[in-house]
Formats: structure tokens, C-alpha cells, sequence
């Protein structure tokens, strides 16, 4: 890491370098990067990814951990923990409320705190524990419901640190897909969102939270993973495709297919990316066999890997 760059960054924010990953990860695995920061303010984050682009240096930008795969070789260049949650509003906006929410703010706190001050429209994000700025990326949802059924507009800023603002046309959001995803927005990171919600009942709101819970509950397993780690097929539900597949419950190493939902991977206690990688591989390769069906990661597999 280039020395210059890093006192830089140290103006910015304070720096860790050789940062293990699985302290940051929900799947709990994970090499060094080889420079971390905590991006607590909006500025923060425009300013460290202008500072490490405009010297050609990869950056990693990742709010929860909770939908990425850290290889155990780690990754190289900059990683920015993105813990930019600030909030405004909701206020008035037509015959409607909007709210600008930081790119850092967990999409499930955000649901819970909007259903108790009485605003609708974004419960069914309850469970979903990825922050806002990776649900712009991967379109997130839950329950028949996307972030695009809600999504205004994103403020972007560029590698340059200038600000943009696009609708929710231009970001070409699709099932667990956008224009970061397809490579068309480049160079690019979300700073915030502006959502579309609704007065509502808090009580109402509150219970339907509580219901979810406890289905969630019910039909996802506890402990580290990483939320579904396939995307659904066409054919038929992803853990239909695995139990198909006689997976369900499948181990290599410490990782092992959720005996609760087979969509899920565990981490039992000291799994390495490379044991959930093989697991992975495993799945598509004996559900294509099987099936004829491809199955896509919902992971982000990111970093170095064996």
C-alpha cells in the first residue's frame, strides 16, 4: 500500500492495514486487506474512494458483511466498512413521504425504525440485514418485494468525488440485478437513497414486523452464514434444487448446507472461504448433473482465493 496514499487516508479516517475480514463478515471468514477504514460520514466515504481511485488502487466497499464471501487470501487495495446511516426525514413529497437514508444504514434497522415512527411501505425489509448502498447493487428483497418497488433515487458519487444522482430507471434494476452488477456504472459508489413511503399504523405495522420474525425464525437457521447463498432458478427454488441434490446437510470442512434450509451455508467454527467454495461448486456442479439447471451465487465472492 502506497505510503502516500495512506497518510491521506489517515486525514480521512483512521487506517488498519493487514485488517482481517472475517472479523467484518457474518460468514465469519476471511483473509487480510491490506487496508481498512470505517467510513462514518457521507464525506468520509466520497473522500477515502476518491483518494485510493485516483491513485489506480482497487477499492472494496461493503456495509453489513452479510452478502459477501471473503477469499482466504484476502484482498488487496482499500476496503471502506461503509457506516454511513444518517437519516432524513420521511417529510412530505407529493401525495406521498420520502426519506433520504445513508448508504450505510442496515435495511432491516431502517424497516423496524420507520414501522414504529408509523411510516409503511418498507416492513417486509425487516429481515434483510445488508445495508442500503448493497441493496441499491444487488436490487435486495424479501417476501415478493424488491428495493425498486420503493426506490426514488440514488446519489452516486463518481472517482473524481463528484456528486450524481441518478432515478430509479437509470440504476436498471432487475431480480438481484442492477447496473453496478451488469458493469455499466463504473467507478461509482452509492452514498444515499431516497425511498417513497407511507403514513400507517405503528401498531399494525409493529405486529406484521413480529410475524415475519417469527417465520424468519422458523425457516432460516442462527449462527454465521451468509442469507441464501443461491439465487432462485426459474425451474423451481434453490433449496429445492440442493435437496434435490442430496445436500441438504452436506459438510466439508467446518462449512455445511443448513440442515434448517438447505440454501443456506454454515459456518460451524473456523471454516475457511475455500471449504464454502467447495460446497458451493459441489451444489451446481451435482445440480446441473442431476437437473440440467444452473445455479447462480446470491454471494459476492470477493478477494483472493485458492
Amino acid at each position: 500500500m502506497n505510503d502516500d496514499l495512506v497518510s491521506e487516508l489517515r486525514r480521512i479516517a483512521p487506517v488498519r492495514l493487514d485488517e482481517p475480514m472475517s472479523r467484518h463478515t457474518t460468514f465469519g471468514v476471511g483473509g487480510p486487506a491490506d487496508a481498512y477504514i470505517a467510513a462514518r460520514s457521507e464525506d468520509q466515504l466520497r473522500l477515502a474512494f476518491a483518494a485510493a481511485r485516483q491513485r489506480d488502487v482497487p477499492v472494496f466497499i461493503f456495509g453489513s458483511g452479510s452478502n459477501i464471501l471473503v477469499g482466504d487470501g484476502g484482498i488487496r487495495g482499500l476496503v471502506i466498512e461503509n457506516r454511513n446511516a444518517e437519516v432524513i426525514g420521511p417529510g412530505r413529497n407529493g401525495s406521498g413521504y420520502k426519506v433520504r437514508v445513508g448508504s450505510g444504514m442496515s435495511f432491516s434497522t431502517l424497516a423496524r425504525r420507520l414501522a414504529k415512527a408509523g411510516f409503511a411501505g418498507v416492513e417486509w425489509a425487516c429481515g434483510i440485514p445488508g445495508s442500503l448502498g448493497g441493496a441499491v447493487v444487488t436490487n435486495a428483497g424479501a417476501y415478493g418485494w424488491s428495493l425498486s418497488d420503493v426506490l426514488v433515487a440514488a446519489r452516486l458519487s463518481n472517482d473524481r468525488g463528484d456528486l450524481l444522482e441518478l432515478g430509479r430507471d437509470d440504476l436498471d434494476l432487475s431480480y438481484r440485478n442492477s447496473a453496478f452488477t451488469r458493469g455499466s456504472l463504473k467507478d461509482a459508489i452509492v452514498l444515499s437513497v431516497d425511498l417513497r413511503v407511507q403514513e400507517g399504523d405503528s401498531t399494525r405495522l409493529k405486529k406484521r414486523i413480529r410475524e415475519l420474525d417469527r417465520q424468519r425464525r422458523g425457516a432460516q437457521p442462527p449462527g454465521r452464514n451468509c442469507g441464501s447463498v443461491f439465487k432462485n432458478p426459474e425451474e423451481k427454488p434453490a433449496w429445492q434444487c440442493v435437496d434435490g441434490a442430496s445436500l441438504r446437510g452436506h459438510r466439508i470442512g467446518n462449512a455445511q448446507f443448513s440442515e434448517i434450509h438447505s440454501n443456506f451455508i454454515q459456518n460451524l467454527g473456523g471454516a475457511t472461504a475455500n471449504d464454502v467454495v467447495s460446497l458451493i461448486r459441489l451444489a451446481q456442479d451435482r445440480v446441473r448433473e442431476r437437473f440440467g439447471v444452473d445455479l447462480t451465487p446470491e454471494v459476492m465472492f470477493v478477494g483472493e482465493f485458492a
